[in-house]
């Protein structure tokens, strides 16, 4: 029953992990990346897609992406979706094909974004200790109800103290790689 509990607080920490590369990645640095628009949402046929279920991502250059729809018609509504997104990219449409050139970022707008991904960050390690107390609660009702013993209830809480601590340092890691990615000029 503690397993259970260790186990399942491990693999939902581990889930939170995965939502905060994926925050991560949606954040714009200096290159072309087709992970910048996984949250963007495009109106085809009257129902909200996702922009990557619409079209083909290339980037020829470092800083250059070519968007290239499945179906010619959505053109429009892809680009109108890359304009209303919160990017700060602006499409042009050669009829065929959208193509994005990323700015170079300024040093005010890199600051924005480490701020960004500091409360993104910071969200994560909150879902990881939401996680925590779940799991210590649902550990201290298990040594209450006489299904464990208190040593090992006590044993389980160092352990998932260990797995939130290196659940919290992984954050850390990930978003030092980020600002450090973002700072690079």
């Amino acid at each position: 029953m503690i397993d259970d509990t260790l186990l399942e607080a491990e693999e939902k920490m581990d889930k939170a992990i995965e939502v905060a590369k994926e925050d991560f990645a949606t954040i714009r640095t200096g290159r072309a990346n087709a992970a910048m628009f996984t949250k963007v949402t495009v109106e085809y046929y009257g129902a909200p897609t996702p922009l990557q279920q619409l079209a083909s991502f290339t980037t020829p250059e470092a800083r250059t992406i070519l968007i290239s729809p499945f179906d010619v018609s959505s053109l429009g509504s892809i680009e109108r979706a890359l304009r209303d997104s919160d990017l700060g990219v602006n499409p042009s449409n050669d009829g065929k094909i959208i193509r994005i050139v990323l700015p170079q970022l300024t040093q005010e707008r890199r600051r924005e974004y480490v701020k960004l991904a500091r409360a993104k960050a910071e969200d994560a390690k909150i879902s990881v200790r939401n996680i925590r107390r779940r799991a210590k609660d649902e550990l201290d009702r298990i040594v209450k109800d006489g299904e464990a013993g208190e040593d090992e209830g006590a044993r389980a809480e160092k352990e998932l103290e260990a797995l939130t601590k290196r659940h919290v340092d992984l954050v850390d890691h990930v978003l030092a790689a980020k600002e450090s990615e973002l700072l690079e000029v």
